[in-house]
């Protein structure tokens, strides 16, 4: 009897390492249904996130468009130009508030040292007395939002003259005067 008692025992301890094993496997399902029904929700919240995040951008910038189509309204009706003025430089100067409370400033750099990530140079230009790559001439303001560059400015380098373009030089006056 004992050793039909031992197998028993045996299969009681295997259903219920099973009935165990089911439990846990039923718990993983639960939890795997979980972490997608979470994954889904963080997915639209994000893209909900996307979509509106830049909803207060917009309604500041609607206030300044509502003031631009005023401010020619206001210059259409009259030969005076000076209202539209003062209603468009007031326009500016809220739209450069606007763009300073999201964290853009302008890029500083007539006078400074160029700088290849923060300037796209179009144009060099050979000047006595510079010493090294001064930018000389901002031809479209540049912009960064709090530390990243969004929009380089377009310049125009002055560089000191190098000796070819001495000789280059010398060689037209010659030139000139040979003729």
């Amino acid at each position: 009897m004992n050793e039909q008692q031992e197998p028993t025992e045996l299969e009681k301890q295997l259903n219920a390492e099973k009935k165990r094993s089911e439990d846990y496997l039923t718990r993983l399902r639960y939890l795997q249904a979980d972490f997608e029904n979470v994954k889904k929700r963080c997915d639209r919240q994000l893209e909900q996130a996307k979509n509106y995040a830049t909803e207060r951008l917009v309604l500041q910038l609607l206030d300044i468009v509502d003031e631009l189509e005023l401010a020619v309204e206001t210059g259409e009706s009259t030969n005076d130009g000076k209202p539209l003025l003062e209603g468009v430089q007031m326009t500016l100067k809220k739209f450069r508030k606007v763009l300073e409370q999201e964290g853009v400033s302008p890029i500083e750099c007539e006078g400074k040292t160029f700088d290849p990530s923060k300037h796209n140079a179009v144009a060099t230009i050979e000047r006595e007395g510079v010493k090294g790559c001064i930018v000389g001439e901002e031809v479209r303001k540049g912009y960064i939002m709090k530390d990243r560059v969004i929009r380089p400015s377009i310049v125009n380098v002055e560089l000191p003259p190098s000796q070819s373009s001495k000789s280059n030089q010398e060689r037209q006056e010659e030139k000139k005067q040979d003729e």
